[in-house]
């Protein structure tokens, strides 16, 4: 493989550089499809090419994670692996070219072994490939890093949603275990049907996660149900919906942050109805959805004591996760009469980004404020990321600039405000 391949597969449009690699390992490795997993892009960790055309290759993160074991930089894997739903015989390329690594999976059309050049000229390309990228992010604009700031955030709404599907789970197996009235055999009946119908949840969610970037209000109001029913049984609550009609915006198409954002918040304010009132039982919750043009507004209801204050769903870190979305929460809770909660969100995506200080910083200027939010001296960040104290004052004296403040204490400030990495 002469340089020129090498240079025009880098000169490419980000979109393209993943095909162009693809034809250029061909004839070195013939395959029918080729993925990567890179840490340095929260937009898209996962990217895939099929060689076929109108071919897919819908592979996951989670399986890429497990291939990604089994090769190291500059030590090449082949073998029989999951990828894609099925065990395919595949090629996997570790690089350490960036500071988080990057993988390159090939599925390759046999299982003849690729010989020690092959696996050279592989090895070699992708680390060029992979050293590319990781100049593109440490030297990206504020655009493309307030984009990758959006989709984290996306990311972390849905991760957060799965944790409260587990967490609603075993909430419900416990109660089912701890329940006093049921024998032992209806006890297990239950916990077992709880169990298998949060697996199938659970692998629902896996496959909609590959075809869907956004949902109807509908099908959304529906997956919140299938999520609530079983916690809500196992309490002996009874669930009362109220699902969008055509004039509620039933078919509206809502952004995916939004949904998760939207389920992940009416989960936890359920389970505050229902753990955060007192002795007094609540036997009824009803929920409902309504999409309008510009924003998704959910009620729910319950029949209990009516004493939820704003400060408890606080607790429960509700309020926090709406303000990311500008979302707005309204607590009415009547002694006596029971509490109804409004939780709205916005369907445009999210304005802080655009507003976002820290967006005008480069990579490494990020770095260098993370660690003057740790209170950290020059010298000691100089250290920490191996350049000079005067490239650490330079820095310094850039954010200082672009954040429009005068100190570093008030820079550290805007971080943690913003939410950089100060752990």
């Amino acid at each position: 493989m002469d340089l020129t391949t090498a240079a025009d597969i880098i000169r490419a449009p980000l979109g393209e550089i993943l095909p162009r690699l693809s034809a250029a390992l061909a004839d070195a490795v013939p395959h029918r499809a080729v993925a990567e997993l890179s840490g340095s892009c929260a937009r898209s960790p996962v990217k895939s090419h099929s060689v076929e055309p109108g071919g897919a290759f819908p592979v996951t993160a989670a399986e890429l994670a497990v291939v990604a074991k089994l090769a190291q930089p500059g030590r090449p894997w082949q073998g029989r692996a999951l990828v894609a739903g099925a065990e395919e015989a595949v090629l996997a390329v570790a690089s350490d070219a960036n500071e988080r690594g990057a993988l390159l999976v090939l599925l390759r059309t046999d299982e003849t072994a690729v010989s020690g050049r092959g696996l050279a000229t592989v090895q070699a390309l992708w680390d060029l490939v992979t050293a590319h990228g990781a100049r593109i992010v440490s030297e990206a604009v504020p655009g493309p890093l307030a984009l990758s700031r959006v989709a984290a955030a996306a990311r972390a709404t849905a991760i957060a949603e799965l944790l409260d599907t587990h967490s609603a789970v075993l909430s419900g197996l416990l109660s089912v275990l701890r329940r006093r009235d049921l024998d032992d055999r209806s006890a297990r009946t239950r916990a077992i049907d709880l169990a298998l119908s949060a697996l199938t949840e659970l692998r629902a969610d896996a496959d909609r996660e590959r075809e869907l970037t956004e949902e109807s209000a509908g099908d959304g109001f529906a997956r919140l149900a299938d999520s609530l029913r079983p916690l809500l049984l196992a309490r002996g609550v009874r669930l009362e919906l109220g699902p969008p009609g055509t004039e509620e915006g039933a078919d509206r198409l809502l952004p995916a942050d939004v949904a998760h954002t939207a389920r992940a918040a009416v989960r936890s304010v359920v389970s505050a109805l229902l753990d955060e009132q007192g002795p007094d039982p609540v036997s009824r919750v009803h929920i409902s959805w309504k999409a309008s043009d510009n924003e998704l507004r959910t009620t729910v209801r319950d029949d209990g004591p009516g004493i939820l204050s704003r400060a408890v769903l606080e607790d429960h870190r509700i309020i926090e996760r709406l303000t990311g979305m500008h979302g707005l929460l309204q607590v009415d809770a009547v002694p006596g009469w029971g509490t109804t909660i409004a939780v709205t969100l916005p369907l445009e995506p999210p304005q802080g980004p655009r507003n976002d200080p820290l967006t005008a910083l480069g990579a490494r200027e990020l770095e260098v404020l993370g660690h003057l939010a740790r209170g950290r001296r020059n010298r000691h960040i100089a250290e920490e990321l191996h350049i000079s104290e005067s490239t650490v004052k330079f820095h310094v004296a850039n954010i200082l600039d672009k954040l429009g403040v005068d100190t570093r204490g008030e820079a550290a400030a805007l971080a943690h405000t913003w939410g950089v990495d100060v752990a």
